[in-house]
């Protein structure tokens, strides 16, 4: 009898001879053409089965981070998995070169806080990631950078990171808004101290005029709010000599202001906001997905920090994000202290580099480990006024 022909994916490679492979193909399609076309697919595979961390790889959000970061040589990497034609698997990468290696990061920073593929869940789920791994290796990439990987990501059950040592280890604290919101601000879940400190900071404003709290919907006025919210949060970076190049770019405010002023596409994005006097002090911008919103920009005008208007900002932000309905407020990583006070658990969140090449594990075995350290290491080490000057975006 002759041998039956061996299957063979999109790519040419042959397929694992299995009833559970045979059916399955991979494919790489490159250019912002290929994203776009992918959309109406791209939109049924998250709706089904995106978890709500996974609004970051969402088609709305990267079209607006296309618009404004994707390099002009255009080096998209989508690693595209199909069962019996339908699109079950979706890896939105970008391809960049450095020292020499080809490697791919995944598509969103710096503005998608949190790192992961979309894909169907289920038994194959492993063997599927396993195709999307050896489909990279043969399009010859030397290095997967993988950022913000939670550990109740689909990454995270990936048995190739489960062997793979964190880069960067941090934490998402997360608020459980049953627990945090009453109808008057705080709930008892805060130390009488706190409430009161509430009270407090509510009257000190009021003595500057009248206060008022509102949510902003998609469109023109929301995308000038979330450009200002942005303004005020890189002056009061400036004012505490932190540098955080990613807010200083000013592609940064643009793309929050794209994303606010979208009528047409559900973006996810929402706006809380304090006005005194009639003018916006405070501005939260937040995400909702799937029962979750995701605290992304809270900023205060730096002239009422000493009211504590960004407390009353972020009681706000929780009652507005479950007036939405959702249950959960993801405060993202790190786990700075000011969460950690509103803080009922906490998700670990990683970084990867994943070699596919001998050059690849070189790199990750010699260069990288002492890297990214020799910087943080630089930046400590700059003096006040130099580190005033690269947190200025002027």
């Amino acid at each position: 009898m002759p041998a039956k022909p061996m299957r063979r994916d999109s790519e040419g490679w042959p397929s694992p001879g299995s009833e559970v492979a045979a059916s399955f193909s991979v494919e790489i399609l490159g250019g912002r053409d290929a994203f776009l076309a992918l959309k109406p697919e791209w939109d049924a595979l998250f709706a089904r089965a995106g978890l709500p961390h996974q609004l970051f790889q969402r088609h709305a959000f990267l079209s607006h981070w296309c618009d404004h970061y994707l390099a002009a040589d255009d080096r998209l990497c989508l690693v595209i998995g199909r069962e019996a034609g339908r699109l079950v698997m979706l890896w939105p990468l970008e391809r960049r070169r450095r020292l020499g290696l080809e490697l791919v990061r995944l598509m969103g920073a710096p503005v998608a806080q949190f790192g992961d593929v979309l894909i169907e869940p289920g038994p194959k789920r492993e063997h599927w990631l396993e195709r999307g791994w050896e489909a990279l290796r043969r399009h010859g990439i030397d290095l997967v950078e993988l950022r913000l990987v939670r550990a109740d990501a689909a990454l995270g059950h990936c048995s190739r990171l489960g062997v793979a040592t964190p880069v960067v280890n941090q934490e998402a604290p997360f608020a459980d808004l049953a627990l945090r919101v009453a109808p008057d601000g705080p709930s008892l879940a805060y130390p009488a101290r706190d409430r009161s400190n509430y009270r407090r900071r509510l009257r000190r404003l009021s003595e500057r005029g009248q206060v008022t709290f509102a949510q902003v919907g998609p469109g023109p006025e929301a995308g000038m709010l979330a450009e200002q919210a942005v303004a005020m949060k890189r002056e009061s970076l400036v004012q505490h000599g932190i540098v955080a190049p990613a807010v200083s770019n000013p592609r940064f405010g643009h793309f929050f202001a794209a994303l606010a002023a979208d009528e047409g596409n559900d973006t996810g994005l929402r706006l809380s906001v304090v006005t005194c006097d009639h003018r916006p002090v405070g501005i939260d911008l937040s995400f909702d997905c799937k029962g979750r919103s995701f605290g992304h920009v809270i900023a205060s005008d730096p002239a009422f920090e000493r009211e504590g208007l960004g407390r009353v900002l972020v009681h706000h932000a929780f009652a507005s994000a479950r007036a939405r309905g959702n249950a959960i407020f993801d405060l993202l990583a790190p786990a700075d202290p000011y969460k950690q006070d509103h803080a009922d658990g906490a998700v670990p969140v990683r970084d990867f580099t994943v070699p596919l090449s001998w050059r690849g594990q070189l790199a990750c075995d010699f260069a990288l480990p002492h890297l990214r350290p020799t910087l943080k290491a630089i930046a400590k080490r700059l003096p006040a006024a130099w580190v005033r000057r690269l947190a200025s975006p002027s």
